[in-house]
Order: C-alpha cells, then sequence, then structure tokens
C-alpha cells in the first residue's frame, strides 16, 4: 500500500458540506462509545437502527459512515496494546467538537480525475485537489482529513512496486552505516558526518509563546477565540512541516548511500523525564526518523544502547562521563574521539555483531577499516 496526500480547496458550499460530514461521523462515533459496543459488526447492525431512528444520517454516505465502526475499533486496540505496555491508558471517551478530523470512503463513494485535479465523493460533490505527483496503481481508499482549517485528501493505492523491488535489490553489508542520534548533532554517522540540529521548535518559540497567549487572553467560544485558536494551529502545522521535510531529506539521504543502517533502541519514554531536555527530545521526533528510515532503506537494525556512549569503538574500554563532555579520551588505547562519532563507532561494531555470519559478506574488521580513516582526521582536528 502507497498513500499520496493532497491539499483540496473547496468552495464555501462544499466546506459547509465536509463540516457537516464531521460532525455526523462524530455524532455516530459518539453513539457506539457511549453503547460500548464490542466487535465492528455489533456496531454496523446498531448503524442501521440509528438511521431509522435518525433519519437525516441517510443524507451521508452510507460506506463513510461504516469506517467510522473501524475508527472506533481501532481506538479501543491501540489502547488495549497501550495497557499491555504498562500505560494508564484509561477507557475511549466520547469526542467532542473540533476533535474528530478525519472520515473515511473505503472502496465505494469517491472517483479521481487526475486530469483536472478532481476529487469526487458522494454526497458532497467535486472538490479541486492540487495533485503535485502523479498516482501510481488503483485508489482503495481515502481519507479526508481537516487540520488547522485546512483539508487534505489521503489517498491509498494498492502499488507496491517500490517495496518489492527494494526487496529484491541485493545488500552490500560493505555499505553499512552506525548512526548516533543526539540533541547537539541531530545524527552522526560512522564515517563521519555530523547532522547538525534543526531545532525547529526553539526557533519557533516566540511566535508560538504569543499565538498560545493569545487564545489565552480570549473568551472562550467567541469569533476572536476561534480566530487565536485557528493561528494557533497553524504554527504547529508549520513547526510539523519543517520537522517532517528535514527528516524525510535525511532519512532519504542514508537510504540511498547505504545498504544497512544500524541505530539505537531508545526507550524515549524514560528519557523524557528529564525535563531539561523533554522538549528537545519530542521536537527532535527520532521515532518518526527510524520509521522513515524502515520504510526506505534496503535495512535498519536497532541495537542495544547500553554502554554505547561510554564504550570504546576500538578498544571497549568504558569510561563514564557526563553530558557536558564532548570529547572522548580512553585511557587505555589512547583513542581521541567526538563523543557522538565515538558513539556510531560502538553502534557500528554492535551491529555488525548482531548479523548472522552466513548474512555478511565481509567482516565486521574489514568494515569498520573505512571508518579509521575518519578516526585520524578527527585526531588532526583535535
Amino acid at each position: 500500500m502507497l498513500t499520496y496526500k493532497f491539499r483540496l480547496y473547496p468552495t464555501d458550499v462544499q466546506e459547509a458540506k465536509l463540516n457537516s460530514t464531521l460532525e455526523a461521523c462524530r455524532y455516530v462515533y459518539n453513539y457506539f462509545v457511549r453503547n460500548d459496543y464490542k466487535t465492528r459488526n455489533d456496531m454496523n447492525y446498531a448503524l442501521t437502527e440509528l438511521k431509522e431512528q435518525k433519519p437525516w444520517l441517510y443524507d451521508y454516505h452510507s460506506k463513510m459512515l461504516q469506517m467510522v465502526s473501524t475508527q472506533v475499533a481501532g481506538a479501543r486496540k491501540a489502547l488495549k496494546e497501550l495497557k499491555k505496555k504498562g500505560h494508564d491508558a484509561g477507557i475511549l471517551q466520547c469526542r467532542k467538537r473540533d476533535e474528530h478530523n478525519t472520515f473515511i470512503y473505503n472502496q465505494s463513494g469517491f472517483d479521481v480525475d487526475a486530469s483536472d485535479s478532481i476529487l469526487y465523493l458522494g454526497k458532497i460533490g467535486r472538490i479541486r485537489m492540487r495533485m503535485h505527483r502523479s498516482i501510481v496503481g488503483t485508489v482503495k481508499q481515502i481519507a479526508v482529513k481537516r487540520r488547522a482549517g485546512r483539508w487534505y485528501a489521503c489517498l491509498t493505492t494498492d502499488n507496491n512496486y517500490r517495496m518489492i523491488g527494494s526487496m529484491l535489490k541485493p545488500i552490500d553489508f560493505r555499505k553499512s552505516a552506525g548512526i548516533d542520534v543526539g540533541i547537539k548533532n541531530y545524527a552522526y554517522d560512522s564515517d563521519g558526518n555530523a547532522i547538525p540540529n534543526p531545532e525547529n521548535i526553539k526557533k519557533m518559540l516566540k511566535p508560538l509563546i504569543r499565538a498560545q497567549r493569545k487564545v489565552s487572553r480570549r473568551v472562550k467560544g467567541s469569533n476572536n477565540y476561534k480566530k487565536a485558536k485557528r493561528w494557533y494551529q497553524i504554527v504547529h502545522e508549520r513547526i510539523a512541516n519543517k520537522r517532517k521535510d528535514f527528516l524525510h531529506k535525511l532519512s532519504a539521504y542514508y537510504a540511498n548511500k547505504y545498504d544497512v543502517v544500524f541505530m539505537e533502541r531508545l526507550r524515549l519514554t524514560n528519557m523524557v523525564k528529564n525535563h531539561n531536555l523533554a522538549m528537545s527530545i519530542m521536537d527532535a521526533g527520532w521515532s518518526i526518523f527510524k520509521d522513515m528510515l524502515e520504510y526506505k532503506a534496503k535495512m535498519v537494525i536497532e541495537v542495544p544502547a547500553q554502554d554505547t556512549t561510554i564504550q570504546c569503538s576500538r578498544c571497549g574500554n568504558k569510561v563514564p562521563k557526563s553530558l557536558a563532555v564532548r570529547m572522548r579520551r580512553c585511557d587505555v588505547c589512547g583513542l581521541v574521539l567526538d563523543r557522538d562519532y565515538n558513539a556510531s563507532l560502538a553502534i557500528l561494531k554492535k551491529g555488525l555483531q548482531v548479523l548472522p555470519m552466513e548474512d555478511r559478506e565481509v567482516t565486521p574488521v574489514e568494515i569498520l577499516m573505512g571508518s579509521r580513516k575518519q578516526e585520524t582526521i578527527a585526531l588532526r582536528h583535535w
């Protein structure tokens, strides 16, 4: 499956229909939650009875309303997974106004006119859409989303050619790299390349605080409150777009350059308990970066993060140090390297040891020899 996301430009009449559709879906969603139906079949049967009681629901596409049961079932499944992991997830709650921002057309009720960049939705009409790229495959599902007052269409196709093509390509384990993610440098790889952290939220912190202050000073429910809230959402969307743009470019760079990428298995829930670094950690989006690499690169392997920072990448000697110490000096072999660069070499070394011997075309020592040149450069500049 491959999903394309396009911006929609509805007219005022169409936007009113889109908002009305969201409210109808929210009504059905809350009805399912309040009555605590267990299965999708029970919810769909209940939807038939609800339509007889509420005839105005016939004004909306039937298949689209049925997909609300899928959303409820997915939300309950997510809560169960969180409870299994030890989180206090609670129970599923009814959604307030402006909290339900997605409705789905599945298999039927829609049509895409690529030549005129038009999206047809049943019971809504033909909406102008900006198709900045061509669609490959057959569209199976369309999710319409409202975000910060803007409308988007996510078109899911049955195109698997990219995934199959990447699976058929041979993997050259000599093109391997270890990546250490951090805050000062977003990524430091085993070839000595340091990617600075863009710090998106820090650069936008002043307009974000200003927008949030305007929301708090407005009377809740007034038109000025809605305008201030809309601008607050737009600022957050700009921050998220900058983050995604950076992560897409960085993940594409590593996916094109290396066949195998090794990363640390980080426990972010424990890391964000440090309130001095929590905002920077959440802004970095390390999990998003890993997810992007997993579907772009040929192979991504996570290694345990234990001792990768304090362990010498050459001899394995452990030297504990605080976060303020940025250079690593080994008392045994005399290796002097940047802290993050040493961690990336240790990650690469750990990852190569995890690989089965039959999957290696070369030994870990032969791969690591390519990184020794970078150590010499780092010592020369130190």
